[in-house]
C-alpha cells in the first residue's frame, strides 16, 4: 500500500472513500500479525533490552520466531482448555513473552492485561470480574514482587484452572507451568484449535479507570484492534524495517497498539526498552544513545517522559533519524512542546485517545499544521464530535462551543463488561461520551478544555486546572505541575497547586504563588496555596494521578481543622481514599485524652467539619 499522508481533514475524508474493510489485510489480530511477519520473516521484529546500559546487546526476535511463538502460546492456552470466550489474564513487565501472551491469548480466547503494580486485592477483583481461567505471571525475580501477588490471590479466583510462570520452573502438582520450559513443545505453524477468528469475536478486556482510580473492564473485538492498527498506520509515518521505541507498559492499549499491533502489521522493528520501560532510570539516561544505535524514527510517550528527556543531555548522540514522537494521556504545555522540539529537533504529534476507543481517536497531522495545545484532527474512519447538553437532550455544538467530546467508529467498544456501567455513556445512539470536555474549531481540530471530574468548582464557578498549570509550566524551574480543588468551608472548594521542581531548581512555594498571582488571568482561579513536593504521584503509564493530590488536599484541610480539638485529642490520624459512591472518603481516627468523653469528642468533630462536603467516617478511641 502506498504511504498515506494526512495534512488536512479533506485528506482524511479522501481516505475514507475506500471502506476500511477493504483497507486492512486481515480482520483479526492473529492474521494481521502473521501478514506483517510474512513481509520479511528473517528481519528483527523485537529487540529486547535488559536495561538502558545494555542497549547494544539486545535479545532479538525475528518475525519468523515472533509468529511461531505467538502460535505456540495460543496452542499452549488451547491445551489448557482455553476456548474463544475463555479469559487469559497476565501480570507481566515488558518482555518478548508478553507479546507472545498478548497475541497468543487473543488467538486462543480473550486476553486480559493487568497492571502488575496494582494491589493484590485489586488484581483479584479484576480477575474475578473477567472470569480468569489461565493466569500468566512473572516468576520470582529480584526487585519484582509479581509472583508474591499471584500467590496471595490465586486461591480466591474460583474459575482459575492454571498458572503459567514466565522465568520459572513448572510445578504441575500445584497447577503451575513454566512458560519457557513448555513452549517449545507446541506447534508453531498453525492453531491446533482449527479456530476461524471472526472480526466480531472478543479479543481483549483492558481494565481502565482514567483519573478516577476505579478499574472497569473494556472489551475490544478483533476488528476494533485491527481497525485501530490501520488508523495509526494511516496517520503515522512508519515503514517496513524502521525502528520504533517502546517504553510504555504492555498492559496498556497505547503500548499494545502503537508499539505492538501497528508496527507488527507492517513488518517494522520494535525496540522494547527494558522490562520497566520508561520507569527504568537507565533507559531515560541512555535514551538518545538507544535512538542512535537503532536509528529509531519514532516513539510514544506522555508529557512526564518528555519533561525528563528535556533535562537529559544529548552528549553528542546522533538522533537525526527521529521524525516524530506521539504524545498523549494528558495535555502538553506550549512551553514544554516548544522546548522539547528545540532540544531534539523532531516533531511532537499531540494526540488523544482512551481505552474505550481501543487506543487513539485524534492526532495532529504529521504532514500538516500542528496546532500546539490541540489534540489534532480525528483519525480516518473514526467520527468525533462535540455534543452540548440542553437540559436532558444533546445537540451538536457550534464551532468552538465547549461540550462533551464523543466518538463513534470501528475502534469504539460496545460498552463495559459490567452492564450497569453503561447507563450514561451513550448520549446519542452509537456515540460514546469520553468524559472529556472540549471544542472543535473551524478547521476540524479538537481542543480539550477539561475533564468533568477535574474541574475545580469554587462557589459555583468552574475553574479549568489548565489556567493554573499552563503558567507554571512556563517556569523553567517547574518539571511537573497539577492543580486540584481543596475543600473549603465557604466556597465548596478552592484551587491549590502542587509542583515538582526540575533537578537543581530552588524556587519556593512563595515564589511560585507570587508568580501565579501576576499571571493567572482570572482572580477566582488564583490558587490559595502552592505546595512544592518531592514527587508528584503518577500512574504506571506516567500520567499525573490527580486523585492522590485531591486526597492529600482533603487530609491537610481536615487535619488543620481538627487541630482545634487541642488537648481533648492528643492524636488524630486521617486517611483519605476513593469511595465508589461519594468520590472520596476520609477515615478519621481520634485518640481521646484520658477522661475525655468520647461522645462529646465526636460531637465536637462533627461541629468542626459541619460545613465540609467530603464524607468521613469517625472512630474515637
Amino acid at each position: 500500500m502506498a504511504q498515506l499522508k494526512i495534512a488536512t481533514l479533506a485528506d482524511i475524508e479522501a481516505i475514507e472513500q475506500v471502506p476500511i474493510e477493504a483497507r486492512v489485510p486481515a480482520h483479526n489480530t492473529y492474521d494481521l500479525i502473521r501478514h506483517g511477519a510474512a513481509i520479511r520473516p528473517e528481519a528483527p521484529a523485537v529487540s529486547f533490552l535488559l536495561s538502558g546500559e545494555a542497549y547494544a546487546q539486545p535479545l532479538q526476535v525475528t518475525y519468523r520466531d515472533l509468529a511461531a511463538n505467538i502460535t505456540r502460546t495460543a496452542n499452549l492456552f488451547h491445551d489448557l482448555g482455553v476456548g474463544p470466550t475463555d479469559v487469559v489474564s497476565y501480570l507481566l513487565p515488558n518482555l518478548p513473552q508478553t507479546h507472545y501472551t498478548l497475541w497468543g491469548g487473543e488467538a486462543a480466547g480473550v486476553v486480559n492485561p493487568i497492571n502488575p503494580l496494582l494491589e493484590p486485592g485489586t488484581i483479584r477483583d479484576i480477575c474475578r470480574a473477567a472470569g480468569t481461567r489461565v493466569l500468566v505471571a512473572l516468576g520470582e525475580m529480584p526487585g519484582a514482587d509479581i509472583w508474591q501477588r499471584v500467590c496471595a490471590i490465586r486461591k480466591e479466583l474460583p474459575r482459575l484452572e492454571a498458572i503459567v510462570r514466565v522465568f520459572g520452573p513448572s510445578d504441575e502438582k500445584d497447577g503451575i507451568l513454566g512458560f519457557d520450559e513448555v513452549l517449545p513443545r507446541y506447534n508453531g505453524e498453525r492453531l491446533d484449535s482449527g479456530r476461524t477468528i471472526a472480526p466480531g469475536d472478543r479479543a481483549s478486556m483492558y481494565h481502565t479507570g482514567g483519573t478516577t482510580g476505579t478499574p472497569k473492564l473494556a472489551p475490544h473485538t478483533h476488528f476494533n484492534e485491527v481497525a485501530m492498527a490501520f488508523m495509526m498506520q494511516a496517520a503515522c509515518d512508519l515503514r517496513t524495517g524502521e525502528a520504533i521505541l517502546c517504553g510504555l507498559p504492555l498492559f496498556h492499549v497505547n503500548a499494545a497498539t502503537v508499539t505492538g499491533s501497528f508496527p507488527f502489521a507492517i513488518g517494522a522493528h520494535v525496540v522494547l526498552m527494558s522490562p520497566r520501560g520508561y520507569r527504568d532510570p537507565s533507559v531515560l539516561k541512555h535514551f538518545y544513545r538507544i535512538v542512535e544505535h537503532y536509528r529509531a524514527v519514532s516513539f510514544s510517550a506522555v508529557p512526564t517522559v518528555l519533561s525528563v528527556l528535556l533535562d537529559t543531555p544529548l552528549e553528542g548522540a546522533d538522533i537525526s533519524s527521529l521524525r516524530y514522537a506521539i504524545c498523549g494521556a494528558a495535555p502538553l504545555s506550549t512551553e514544554l512542546f516548544t522546548r522539547f522540539e528545540a532540544h531534539s529537533g523532531m516533531k511532537i504529534l499531540e494526540g488523544y485517545g482512551l481505552t474505550e476507543g481501543t487506543c487513539a481517536s485524534s492526532l495532529n497531522p504529521l504532514h500538516g499544521e500542528r496546532r500546539v495545545g490541540s489534540i489534532g484532527l480525528r483519525l480516518p474512519y473514526q467520527q468525533m464530535r462535540v455534543l452540548a447538553a440542553d437540559g436532558a437532550a444533546w445537540r451538536p455544538a457550534a464551532p468552538n462551543e465547549v461540550g462533551a467530546i464523543c466518538i463513534q467508529g470501528p475502534n469504539v467498544f460496545a460498552g463495559y463488561l459490567e452492564e450497569t456501567q453503561n447507563k450514561t455513556i451513550w448520549p446519542q445512539p452509537g456515540w460514546l461520551n469520553t468524559g472529556d470536555l472540549g471544542r472543535q474549531d473551524e478547521a476540524g481540530y479538537f481542543w480539550l478544555t477539561g475533564r468533568t471530574k477535574e474541574l475545580i468548582i469554587r462557589g459555583g464557578h468552574n475553574i479549568d486546572p489548565a489556567m493554573i498549570e499552563d503558567p507554571l509550566y512556563r517556569r523553567p524551574e517547574v518539571q511537573l505541575a497539577a492543580a486540584v480543588g481543596r475543600p473549603d468551608a465557604h466556597a465548596g472548594e478552592v484551587p491549590v497547586a502542587y509542583v515538582q521542581l526540575a533537578p537543581g531548581a530552588t524556587a519556593t512555594a512563595g515564589d511560585l504563588l507570587a508568580y501565579l498571582q501576576q499571571t493567572v488571568g482570572e482572580r477566582a482561579a488564583i490558587p490559595k496555596e502552592v505546595h512544592v513536593v518531592e514527587a508528584i504521584p503518577l500512574t504506571p503509564v506516567g500520567k499525573i494521578f490527580k486523585p492522590a493530590l485531591r486526597w492529600e488536599a482533603i487530609r491537610q484541610v481536615y487535619a488543620a481543622e481538627l487541630a482545634a480539638l487541642g488537648s481533648l485529642a492528643p492524636q488524630v490520624d486521617i486517611a483519605v481514599t476513593e469511595h465508589k459512591t461519594h468520590g472520596a472518603l476520609a477515615t478519621i481516627t481520634v485518640q481521646a485524652a484520658p477522661g475525655a468523653d468520647p461522645g462529646v469528642l465526636a460531637a465536637r468533630v462533627r461541629e468542626i467539619l459541619a460545613r465540609y462536603t467530603v464524607r468521613y467516617e469517625l472512630h474515637v478511641r
